[in-house]
């Protein structure tokens, strides 16, 4: 069974920046797709950005230019770091493994507010 654990949000103000972390339990972190997505209170849970196993990048049309989605093997993680904050940004920001068989595993979310 695979865990996960975002870390690393917080409050900060508009323009400014913030790193989530994400650490994987197990041992198949490698060889699977890593994925952040965010939930604003009343919307539904929306992809921010995604890392392939090979490190193949893409990113939601609202976080391109301001948004880095990394990965190191080596320590099991993912992160996603966040420059020129908006309040619309404001949200859980949860991240996902996608194992080679497809089967998908969540953390428990990390919220991020965003103040203008």
């Amino acid at each position: 069974q695979v865990q996960l654990v975002e870390s690393g949000g917080g409050l900060v103000q508009a323009g400014g920046s913030l790193r989530l972390s994400c650490a994987a339990s197990g041992n198949i972190f490698s060889i699977s797709a890593m994925g952040w997505y965010r939930q604003a209170p009343g919307k539904q849970r929306d992809p921010v950005a995604h890392i392939s196993s090979g490190g193949s990048t893409n990113y939601a049309d609202s976080v391109k230019g301001r948004f880095t989605i990394s990965r190191d093997n080596a320590k099991n993680t993912v992160y996603l770091q966040m420059n020129s904050l908006k309040p619309e940004d404001t949200a859980v920001y949860y991240c996902k493994l996608t194992d080679p068989f497809s089967r998908n595993y969540w953390g428990q979310g990390t919220q991020v507010t965003v103040s203008s």
